[in-house]
């Protein structure tokens, strides 16, 4: 039976849900399902162009590792990257509010095409394409576009259990 995610733009009033893709990264959906709900301060990717994240505190017993990797995510793509302690850089963790977080989660939402996940510091950033969006992807990619131009702050962003 398929499982679904609501995934929130808080500030922005605006949801979407997300089919886990357990055929395709079950280690991943398996973590991300135990730890809902999730949720933590919204950004707007600098180097990977439509993307939206959220990082979180590791939560998982056992790291998935990788698996349905992408380096070029597609609209709709819900994606777990794992950063280990050293993976980014002192500015970038305070600036977030996590300097204390020795390594963490990010999980992103892809909402436009022509990504790449190539990042100055460190190269290529492998993420693990774990759910994709299947109804409101639109209104979810109109609020994403808004937090680029207006700004991140004070935005949340939220996966919860969806019940079909």
């Amino acid at each position: 039976m398929p499982r679904f995610m609501k995934i929130t733009l808080e500030k922005r009033g605006v949801s979407c849900v997300a089919r886990l893709l357990d055929e395709d990264a079950p280690r991943s959906c398996n973590a991300v399902w135990k730890a809902l709900p999730l949720a933590g301060d919204a950004y707007h990717a600098k180097y990977a162009r439509n993307e939206v994240y959220t990082m979180v505190p590791r939560f998982a017993d056992d790291e998935p590792g990788i698996e349905n990797p992408t380096v070029t995510p597609i609209p709709g793509d819900v994606v777990y990257f794992s950063f280990a302690a050293g993976m980014l850089d002192r500015r970038f963790k305070q600036e977030k509010g996590i300097e204390n977080l020795p390594s963490l989660i990010d999980l992103a939402i892809f909402y436009g095409r022509n990504n790449l996940l190539l990042n100055g510091d460190v190269g290529w950033v492998v993420g693990n394409v774990y759910a994709s969006i299947v109804e409101n992807l639109d209104a979810m990619a109109t609020a994403c576009n808004d937090v680029w131009r207006s700004g991140s702050v004070g935005e949340r962003l939220i996966y919860t259990r969806h019940e079909v």
